[in-house]
């Protein structure tokens, strides 16, 4: 008895260390691809099948398709993809995660010490960031299969006793109930796999009960992706609902028929393991393949299942693609989602400077409450963005991702401070609006020239780190030179006017302020733009590296 309690425990810890190192060799993957992932993740909006090839590729790297799919739900929330693309790369998340029980069918147990002695090697005593997470990833690798081996040494209390798994063999539906339910549990569908081919392995179950309990692998996956969807709208459940019944039909049509789909997988391999291994690769390829041609029709029956709410993900004062189911999964997705709120904040700002032009040269005194509530919503959304920018920067361990944060982070600080500039702008306006004061002709134009300048300065700023344009970069730094020379020219033409008794001093003071903020709002769109130098730097050594 104390000897199969103590088998039991070896079993339990087995999974635990296959699940460890999954998730570190994930973790560590992620490390070394750095601002690539982050570049891909933001490709995954393609056409359906760049949709399938991307999220293969993704769940491959960060090693779980829960994880891949929580961040489609995001993006799906948010607007970033339509149902149909994120259906896509949900399906190639499917595909992706099946090379994980490719690789744990590989009998190398012993070559997996020699990989976790070089691997720690290399994280204690590499030389560069790289060596050191290529070295936590071998480890990663190896405890996969040192898991893998301490669950079958553990199951082998159980050889020769089939008879306790006899109704499980003699009804594939409770295979798949067991397979649904236990990943469920532990969240690793990994995990199920990998335990499912050792009792395979064992002869504890007939090839078509495992079959079975991967497909219930398959259904139990899906659990994540419906928790992270319960906060999110409509759009989010649709997407956490699509991957159900994607999973949930192409279960159903395959356990229809399950004697042939298991004479097929016999033909693959004549180990057990390794067919267990295929089974789940081939039905994933196979339920894509099917549903390929029909994901508009699909897609379009969620939504007549979910009917859209009609609410835009958020607005105003909300946040709107800074999701903290993100940071855990992928902090290169939480990066990316800060320079994504870091353009929608500097697209408020565009627009209160635009309001601002509005209310000086049109004299519409009345939006100027507006533009106070714009500065407020401003400095809230630089709150939440830096708080987040915080969560994310302690799990990213990459320097490129690093760099890129930390350039975000300063750049929210530089469209924070144009708010402020707009609000002295506009306090100027409610000063000239409180005294009847009024620019001459003359004054008016030149103004006017000055805000067109600063505008179209801060509308490239915005685009280049939106779109990622180093053309954009050198049109704001000539635009920025340019306002600077314009500044100086335009408060030397108004002293002069002043002092020939054409314009009132409070009227002087009020236009040579209005010029100085928007010079300062010039220099913030500079320092924006410049980030993207930075972009184009980690670019740039990842491609030498």
């Amino acid at each position: 008895m104390l000897l199969q309690n103590l088998d039991i425990l070896k079993l339990l810890g087995g999974v635990a260390l296959l699940i460890f190192g999954i998730k570190t060799m994930g973790d560590a993957l992620q490390n070394l691809a750095g601002d690539n992932m982050r570049r891909l993740l933001a490709s995954l909006t393609g056409t359906p099948v760049r949709g399938v090839t991307a999220g293969a590729v993704v769940t491959m790297i960060i090693q779980s398709s829960s994880a891949t799919t929580v961040i489609i739900v995001s993006f799906v929330h948010v607007g970033l993809m339509t149902l149909a693309q994120g259906f896509s790369v949900i399906m190639g998340a499917n595909i992706g995660t099946t090379i994980t029980a490719q690789f744990m069918a590989f009998n190398i147990q012993k070559y997996s010490i020699i990989a976790a002695i070089i691997g720690m090697a290399l994280a204690l005593a590499g030389r560069s960031t790289k060596q050191k997470q290529a070295g936590a990833g071998l480890v990663g690798f190896s405890l996969l299969f040192v898991g893998m081996g301490m669950m079958q040494d553990a199951m082998s209390f159980l050889e020769g006793r089939q008879d306790l798994f006899i109704n499980m063999n003699n009804n594939p539906l409770l295979g798949l109930l067991m397979g649904a339910l236990v990943t469920m549990a532990i969240q690793a569908s990994s995990a199920t796999v990998g335990l499912t081919m050792v009792m395979a392995y064992q002869g504890l179950l007939s090839l078509e009960t495992s079959i079975a309990i991967i497909l219930g692998d398959n259904i139990g996956t899906t659990i994540t992706a419906v928790l992270a969807a319960l906060g999110g709208n409509r759009a989010a459940k649709q997407a956490a609902t699509a991957h159900v019944m994607f999973n949930v039909i192409g279960a159903g049509l395959v356990m229809l028929l399950l004697p042939q789909y298991t004479s097929l997988v016999i033909m693959t391999s004549s180990n057990i393991a390794r067919q267990v291994a295929n089974s789940h690769s081939m039905f994933n390829i196979f339920n894509t393949v099917v549903f390929m041609p029909f994901i508009t029709p699909y897609t379009e029956l969620i939504k007549r299942m979910i009917p859209d709410d009609g609410r835009p993900a958020s607005a105003g004062q909300n946040t709107r693609f800074l999701d903290v189911n993100l940071i855990d999964v992928s902090p290169a997705a939480g990066v990316d989602a800060v320079r994504k709120e870091m353009v929608r904040l500097g697209e408020i700002a565009l627009g209160m400077l635009k309001d601002c032009y509005r209310i000086i040269l049109q004299r519409d005194w009345k939006g100027i409450p507006d533009v106070f509530m714009t500065e407020k919503t401003i400095n809230h959304l630089t709150h939440e963005i830096i708080m987040y920018a915080i969560e994310v920067g302690q799990k990213v361990h990459s320097p490129e991702l690093s760099l890129l944060l930390n350039s975000c982070v300063s750049g929210v600080s530089d469209m924070e401070r144009m708010g402020d500039h707009g609000e002295n702008i506009i306090e100027m306006a409610q000063f000239m609006a409180d005294n009847k004061l009024e620019f001459s002709h003359k004054a008016t134009q030149e103004c006017r020239e000055m805000f067109d300048l600063v505008i179209e300065a801060v509308e490239k700023s915005v685009r280049a780190l939106d779109a990622e344009t180093p053309k954009l970069v050198e049109e704001v730094l000539d635009l920025e030179k340019k306002t600077d020379k314009m500044e100086r020219t335009l408060r030397a033409r108004h002293i002069e006017r002043l002092n020939s008794g054409k314009c009132q001093p409070d009227v002087a003071v009020v236009f040579i302020d209005i010029l100085s903020n928007l010079e300062r709002v010039a220099d913030h769109a500079h320092n924006v733009a410049l980030i993207v130098k930075d972009i184009q730097t980690v670019h740039h050594r990842q491609a030498v590296k």
